[in-house]
């Protein structure tokens, strides 16, 4: 085999795993759903609504506390089958002090901050309900948040459902509130067509909901417990569904080194997660689970990181073997220029989209290779300090 069919194999392979990654899936997914029809469940009459617990785990949140508990308070479900729970380990500023203004709010504290999967594990010890929906003290939730939740979990082959992430579009947003935006928008498409044909590849830590009879324990040190404890319960049997009109609602970052801060720490967390979960690796065992798992996760987290310095160096080297060559070559720095463009202007209010959602693409790839030398050095901390958002 020669040098240039060599370079040509792999430039083309390359070319493959990002489109797959980004474009192919997607609509393959898409089109799976389209013919698979999710099962409806109806609503029970109110007599018949189990009782839930809205778990909260949170640190040094004084500024959420009050938004958060009226929103709670507010949602379209029973108010005496609503019951919240605050695990606020750790916490030195007014939460707590604030959260004893409502007397319907369990607040469990310790002074210890031991980390979130630690205080998740405590506070569960606490909770009689099987339905348990967490959420982030920073996020608001839609009025019919609970009812959905529990609609989906009507079906007793559902174990856990996943919210949907919705973050506010700011009017003269940046580089973090236009790509983040933008990127949760074309995530919760794919999350809602997973969903249909099987299960939606993990939940956000904003929003979603488990069986705590189904609920195992994942390692204090765990980066992503949302994620991991999800796709746990999916290996026991039971499916992740999705909710569409089940919405944690956040502010986008203040800016691009916050946002940096967090997709980071998630990429650590992805590729501990892997480490962790190779039991959904197994296809004989979980066909469809793992096909999607290994399409919209493996792929996004290991092989297009990989892909794009390899797509670049191999169609540098490939520009003298055809016209093809040349304007693969040519779009790609194309793309490169915008993304720099983007972040010398990163920062900057109301920028063109044109290069700022490069920039945000740019980003992602680059947080999967820093949180990946960040994991293997062992240097991410479990305890991690919530990025800051917009106001």
């Amino acid at each position: 085999m020669g040098v240039d069919l060599f370079l040509k194999i792999i430039f083309w392979v390359s070319v493959f795993c990002v489109v797959y990654a980004y474009l192919l899936y997607p609509l393959l997914i898409a089109l799976i759903a389209l013919v698979v029809k999710n099962r409806k469940h109806q609503v029970l009459p109110i007599a018949e609504l189990p009782h839930v617990t809205l778990f909260v785990t949170a640190y040094n949140e004084e500024k959420s506390v009050d938004a958060k508990v009226q929103n709670s308070l507010s949602l379209n479900y029973p108010a005496e089958k609503l019951h919240q729970v605050w695990v606020t380990d750790g916490s030195s500023d007014n939460t707590n002090a604030l959260l004893s203004n409502y007397s319907n709010v369990v607040v469990l504290f310790q002074p210890e901050r031991a980390g979130k999967v630690n205080a998740m594990k405590r506070g569960l010890q606490y909770v009689d309900t099987d339905i348990v929906i967490f959420s982030d003290a920073n996020t608001l939730l839609t009025q019919d948040s609970v009812m959905e939740i529990v609609r989906l979990m009507q079906n007793k082959s559902v174990g856990c459902v996943a919210g949907e992430k919705r973050v506010l579009q700011i009017e003269e947003g940046n580089a973090a509130s236009l790509g983040e935006s933008a990127y949760w928008r074309y995530e919760s498409w794919i999350k809602q067509n997973d969903a249909c044909v099987g299960s939606t590849i993990g939940a956000a830590g904003e929003l979603f909901a488990f069986r705590k009879s189904l609920f195992v324990p994942v390692a204090d040190d765990t980066i992503l417990d949302d994620f991991e404890i999800s796709l746990r319960i999916a290996l026991l049997g039971y499916s992740i569904a999705y909710s569409s009109k089940a919405c944690a609602i956040e502010k986008p970052s203040v800016n691009v080194e916050e946002e940096m801060k967090r997709k980071v720490r998630i990429a650590a967390g992805s590729i501990q997660s892997m480490v962790r979960l190779t039991a959904l690796l197994n296809f004989f065992k979980h066909p469809m689970l793992t096909f999607q798992y290994v399409s919209h996760k493996i792929f996004r987290w290991i092989i297009v990181p990989l892909c794009l310095p390899i797509l670049f160096v191999t169609n540098a080297l490939l520009v003298g073997y055809g016209n093809i060559f040349i304007v693969l070559f040519a779009l790609q720095l194309l793309f490169y220029v915008l993304a720099f463009i983007g972040s010398i202007f990163r920062n900057q209010r109301n920028a063109n989209p044109l290069i700022h959602i490069p920039y945000y693409f740019y980003l992602a790839n680059k947080a999967m290779w820093l949180g990946a030398f960040r994991y293997f050095r062992g240097t991410q901390s479990v305890k991690w300090e919530r990025a800051q958002r917009a106001d």
